[in-house]
């Protein structure tokens, strides 16, 4: 029964992920027809894409207060409701600036949902099934991407104003996130640790971990009690305490954007029309893209507890490395032969999707301190969106300045750099309790 009950919690909160991967999506396909209905500068369309991206930052940098003040499940209800409004908003935006403040809305709900939605599952999960769980969220984020992707194509073909319902069709699966958070439990160690209800956590507890629940308890109490001063400790993360995870973080969050993933996901159909497809075929190729992210999420969820996240992330690095600098020679050459960026683009996306996009929010939820998890999702959370922002708001100066090859090429050797960090500092996770890793990274 716990079994099947943690997996039910773990589907509900993943839900997030699912919404913050269409929110964060669906924009490419209204992207034009909204430029054109407010006839906007090139300076407000800028604005208008990374309006939300400016509110995802925020929502992780702030991420942490709500989720350790009232609860991991208490912020997952404002997510909901972020997103609720969100799609509302726009969809019915009668002028451009009451629209960006509803993107600028769903953008606090994916950067809260970013750090919330991964805290809460790591610490509801058994240490031998955590990075599968966990994996869940990023799965759903990947699976939002692929049904915004398909979603705009289908709706695109319904005529001018299609761009409104694009947007207003994700409502549907907010209320449905909203109604389902009810129906689960608050995180045993917020309980814990933030609230001193030992006998609501241990019912929780019993739940998860039926058979070593008591020992559980102890250790969590302990990971606490070690801390002389939780007070202290939380206004100082930057302190040498914490200086291993906080590196681990801030460089697996950095190295994941300098990758390009947000660039082509956000510009698929630009690069595509830059590389000499039609507009229809770009459109068509961007849902094959997140079809390919779709399904090594997939695969890659089914691997992480078996190889462990350190495998994954050296066999993704090799992979990225390969398929940036094929594109980048391709953009070279001008020898495109009708697919062969798409194809590039999809290689780099499966051996993104199996490591980086698998493993980041797994492994960031996992490697802080009980005490400090929030704040340590947060500042990984947040240096991966400013990085995302910045990437998404260079993109198409850079493309445009320097051409393909080389901001593809720069992509590449970013990812030489990701495989170095992997082989010579990232430490296995796999298969160890929260506390354990806890007692490796922290100097206590």
């Amino acid at each position: 029964m716990g079994k099947h009950s943690v997996l039910a919690w773990s589907m509900v909160v993943a839900l997030g992920g699912f919404l913050f991967g269409f929110d964060t999506a669906v924009i490419s396909g209204a992207e034009k027809s909204v430029q054109q209905f407010w006839n906007l500068s090139v300076f407000e369309h800028g604005l208008t894409i990374s309006i939300a991206l400016i509110g995802t930052v925020i929502g992780s940098l702030f991420g942490s207060r709500p989720s350790d003040s009232f609860g991991r499940k208490n912020t997952l209800y404002f997510v909901a409701i972020a997103y609720l409004l969100s799609s509302l908003g726009t969809a019915l935006a009668d002028n451009w600036y009451v629209f960006l403040a509803f993107r600028f809305l769903g953008g606090l709900g994916v950067g809260a949902s970013s750090v919330t939605a991964p805290i809460y599952i790591s610490e509801v999960s058994p240490a031998d099934r955590r990075g599968s769980l966990v994996g869940l969220f990023q799965f759903n984020v990947v699976l939002g991407i692929l049904v915004s992707f398909l979603s705009n194509y289908l709706i695109s073909q319904l005529g001018d104003s299609s761009w409104r319902l694009m947007l207003g069709v994700q409502a549907v699966p907010s209320v449905i996130f909203l109604v389902l958070i009810y129906f689960i439990p608050e995180s045993p160690r917020w309980l814990i640790l933030k609230k001193g209800a030992t006998e609501k956590a241990l019912a929780i507890l019993r739940v998860i971990n039926p058979l070593n629940c008591d020992e559980e308890l102890v250790a969590i109490k302990n990971s606490g009690s070690n801390n002389t001063s939780i007070k202290t400790a939380a206004n100082s993360i930057f302190s040498g305490k914490y200086k291993t995870p906080v590196m681990l973080a801030v460089l697996f969050a950095f190295f994941n954007q300098v990758s390009g993933i947000n660039a082509i996901i956000y510009y698929a159909p630009r690069i595509f029309e830059m590389a000499g497809l039609g507009a229809h075929s770009s459109l068509l190729s961007t849902v094959g893209v997140g079809l390919i992210n779709f399904i090594f999420t997939l695969i890659a969820i089914n691997f992480i507890d078996k190889v462990g996240r350190r495998v994954l992330m050296l066999i993704g690095s090799v992979g990225l490395i390969i398929s940036l600098f094929l594109v980048a020679y391709t953009f070279y050459t001008g020898q495109f032969n009708g697919f062969a960026i798409p194809v590039y683009m999809m290689i780099f996306i499966a051996f993104f999707a199996f490591s980086q996009g698998a493993v980041i929010w797994v492994f960031i939820s996992e490697i802080f301190p009980n005490e400090m998890r929030a704040k340590g999702q947060t500042l990984g959370s947040s240096t991966h969106w400013i990085m995302a922002a910045i990437i998404a708001f260079c993109f198409p100066y850079l493309a445009e300045k320097l051409g393909g090859a080389t901001t593809f090429a720069f992509f590449g050797s970013m990812m030489i750099l990701q495989l170095i960090f992997v082989w010579r500092m990232m430490p296995e996770t796999k298969g160890k309790s929260l506390e354990q890793i806890e007692s490796n990274l922290v100097m206590h």
